[in-house]
């Protein structure tokens, strides 16, 4: 049942309950994400909260269903969670409750804008973690013009962005030897972490990608 739809000129949004009971998030057809695996979403934040002595201040690239900012906000050393999420829709959708919401936490605030613009409008040294969510991972893009996110460049300017001993964390829905090289490259190393889910029946297998500055 579709519950919400948009469209935008980066193309359509629609947010809908399956017959399983699933709240799930498609753009322009693509699923996204449901609310029923989401250990990745919350093994983005573990991981990035694991790496960082004190997370004061995180920057949280995709809003999705809330549930990475969920998952940082359980950790009582966090300071405050920016979340840059390019979809206006989406955000109005879960201040209004169709989605629930995270936004009404004080420690929460939301950018409505690109990614690579809130980060590189950061100044340098000034957040604990940069955690990214807006695709599929870098062979399986929302937007096509989302490939940038996961090249040397704009890694460069996250890891610019980083005080000493932050870290930076990827999400992807598949493996990926060219993120972990762009990683690996531009923090000296890179971890992987897999994550067997199941997704609508089957069984499947998410990464996460680390770096540390």
């Amino acid at each position: 049942m579709e519950l919400a739809r948009a469209v935008s000129e980066r193309g359509e949004l629609v947010l809908r309950r399956r017959e399983d009971g699933a709240l799930e998030l498609r753009v322009n057809g693509v699923f996204v994400m449901d609310d029923q695996e989401t250990s990745s979403e919350e093994l983005l934040a573990s991981a990035a909260l694991a790496a960082v002595e004190h997370p004061d201040r995180v920057v949280v690239g995709g809003l999705g269903l809330g549930y990475t900012i969920r998952a940082l906000l359980a950790d009582n050393r966090l300071g405050e969670v920016v979340v840059a999420e390019i979809e206006p829709d989406l955000v109005a959708w879960m201040r209004s409750g169709l989605i629930p919401s995270v936004l009404s936490e004080r420690r929460v605030s939301v950018v409505v804008g690109d990614v690579r613009a809130v980060v590189t409008d950061l100044p340098d040294a000034s957040v604990d973690a940069i955690l990214l969510d807006v695709d599929n991972g870098p062979d399986f893009l929302v937007y096509n013009e989302n490939s940038t996110i996961y090249t040397s460049d704009f890694l460069n300017t996250c890891r610019a962005k980083l005080r000493a001993g932050g870290a930076l964390t990827v999400w992807s829905s598949s493996s990926s030897d060219a993120l972990e090289s762009a990683v690996a490259k531009v923090f000296g190393g890179c971890e992987v972490k897999p994550v067997p889910v199941r997704l609508q029946g089957r069984d499947e297998t998410y990464y996460v990608y680390q770096g540390s500055s």
